[in-house]
């Protein structure tokens, strides 16, 4: 939903909490834990239980940049003053980018 005016325009951003990354998630964290289930029931399961393992870390950093919202942000047009603003947040606290530039 964008919020426009007279002389400015201001385009929100929705980052990293989109429905594919939510499915992406699910789909990696429960293929994981099956791999990581086979690993130990099997009896030298090495290689199943590491891709459960390392599936499980990549789960866990996809959880955590949609609990964040990375990349979310706005994208305002001041076209009065000649502005153009580019805002996004990245990791926790940490802004990536905020670019203005003179029409």
């Amino acid at each position: 939903m964008s919020c426009r005016s007279e002389h400015i325009w201001i385009e929100p951003i929705k980052g990293a909490r989109k429905t594919s990354n939510f499915c992406w998630a699910i789909i990696l964290f429960l293929g994981s834990l099956g791999f990581l289930l086979v690993g130990t029931s099997s009896y030298l399961g090495i290689v199943m239980s590491f891709y459960g393992i390392a599936g499980l870390f990549i789960s866990s950093y996809l959880w955590c940049t949609i609990s964040w919202n990375v990349g979310s942000g706005y994208d305002r047009f001041d076209i009065k003053d000649g502005i153009v603003c580019i805002f996004r947040w990245g990791f926790p606290g940490k802004i990536v980018g905020s670019f203005s530039d003179f029409l």
